[in-house]
């Protein structure tokens, strides 16, 4: 189980949120909402152990995420709005390198696989600074189909998405859901997702 507990967040002189708190359980989906510059990326990345709460603190089966880093860290899937891709490698390699530091290495054919199913036919040894963003987004999104992890946190996953592609997206998501996972994402669009429990938090 994931909690948060009264997290706050400044930025310069400026205070983002306070007073955050949630529970997030197998099978559940916190759907972060807000408008820009309301600190929904932080929240993410907080989330993560990327930034460091002003006030509260992140728990992971009861222990905070600093104390347990590695073990929380295995755990964990981010997908980042910009997709932490290099752009000098082709799409398998990235995947390759991502799965790697994860600490899950993966061989070219499972890269391959993965790409196929986002529908990257064709585009999987081009470098990915000649796609478009669409296909960049889901070079990055091929990950879900590698990752063991059992909380995905992913910050607008469905932007520069086709509707097929949006489609994909929400079955994979459904997909770990059903299988006990966890799936905290920001999204500006409206979001259909067939989940047993789904949550909202609201900033701004």
């Amino acid at each position: 189980m994931l909690e948060a507990v009264d997290l706050a967040a400044v930025r310069g002189d400026r205070r983002l949120f306070s007073g955050i708190g949630f529970s997030l359980r197998q099978g559940e989906l916190l759907h972060v909402t807000g408008v820009n510059g309301s600190g929904k990326t932080t929240l993410l990345r907080m989330l993560c152990g990327l930034v460091v709460p002003e006030a509260g603190d992140v728990l992971w089966e009861g222990k905070n995420i600093r104390a347990e880093r590695e073990a929380y860290l295995r755990n964990l899937l981010y997908l980042g709005h910009l997709g932490a891709l290099k752009d000098d490698l082709t799409g398998i390699e990235n995947l390759r390198v991502a799965e790697t530091l994860a600490g899950e290495p993966i061989s070219e054919r499972q890269a391959l696989d993965a790409l196929q199913g986002v529908g990257l036919n064709g585009h999987e040894d081009l470098p990915v600074r000649v796609l478009s963003q669409g296909q960049r987004r889901r070079v990055a999104l091929a990950r879900l189909a590698l990752s063991r992890a059992r909380l995905w946190i992913l910050d607008e996953p469905f932007t520069a998405l086709d509707k097929s592609s949006v489609d994909a997206l929400r079955t994979r998501l459904e997909g770990h859901l059903n299988q006990g996972g966890m799936v905290i994402l920001t999204t500006h669009q409206e979001i259909e997702i067939d989940a047993a429990v789904m949550k909202q938090v609201a900033l701004g």
